[in-house]
């Protein structure tokens, strides 16, 4: 445990570092990662809700919540997949447990979800919803996302550095998977064989499970939380143990 913590002030140093890069010269700063969503929010709430007519109770608190998940689920692990390539020099000169460099990705980007998180709260609160106790639950499923990002991240981060043509498929990958997510659209329009695919996609469960607190007031189902949990509990091990084994690798590939 103590070797781990004296990596505590490096970490700090890499998250500050990462969050000052992404905001540099930018007029607003952090204002961004509110106003974005709420921008796109505008957009899509008037494209789907008026033209394809999707008749959801409060959609606009739909698209957000659906925005600010999975937002931060492809910015993270896109960041994360990068984390070593973009630090090849700083490997190359000091040891350092490379584990550090993604996770610093990982919760940048966590950062920039607490700012979306309040951004939501605000819509909630302006459309004349209740932020109640059982509001709070929703650190839940954030927290299943966030080790979700961190195991998929340390796999993209492992393979990335041998297979360079991972970072330009894996954009492809998001837009999929996006559509493959109930992000803008209600679950319930899907056909029903389509329905058992996305409905064991671990964002689909976190972002189901995290609606169900923030939209309905209610606790989430049981059997969703654990799905959640196990989802995160195994890409962190599958993570961990990918990244483990290919590290030794990383000076000869970078």
């Amino acid at each position: 445990m103590g070797t781990e913590m004296k990596y505590g002030p490096l970490l700090y140093e890499l998250v500050l570092r990462d969050i000052k890069i992404k905001y540099r010269r930018s007029v607003l700063g952090v204002f961004w990662t509110v106003l974005n969503p709420l921008l796109m929010m505008m957009i899509l709430y008037v494209v789907f809700s008026k033209l394809f007519r999707f008749e959801i109770d409060n959609y606009a608190i739909y698209i957000l919540s659906g925005q600010v998940l999975f937002n931060y689920y492809q910015m993270a692990t896109t960041d994360a997949m990068m984390a070593i390539l973009g630090n090849a020099s700083l490997i190359k000169k000091i040891y350092l447990p490379k584990y550090i460099l993604v996770l610093a990705k990982i919760m940048s980007g966590a950062v920039n979800l607490a700012a979306s998180f309040a951004a939501l709260m605000i819509v909630i609160v302006a459309t004349g919803g209740k932020i109640t106790l059982i509001f709070f639950l929703a650190a839940l499923p954030l927290i299943c996302l966030i080790l979700y990002a961190m195991g998929v991240g340390l796999i993209l981060a492992s393979y990335t550095v041998r297979f360079r043509d991972i970072q330009h498929l894996y954009s492809v990958f998001c837009m999929g998977l996006f559509y493959l997510t109930p992000v803008i659209y209600p679950f319930s329009i899907l056909p029903d064989y389509m329905k058992r695919v996305i409905y064991y996609n671990p964002l689909t469960r976190m972002l189901d499970t995290f609606r169900t607190i923030v939209m309905e007031n209610q606790f989430p189902a049981a059997e969703d939380l654990v799905f959640c949990l196990v989802s995160a509990a195994i890409a962190v091990l599958a993570g961990g143990l990918i990244f483990r084994r290919r590290q030794k690798k990383f000076i000869l590939e970078l």
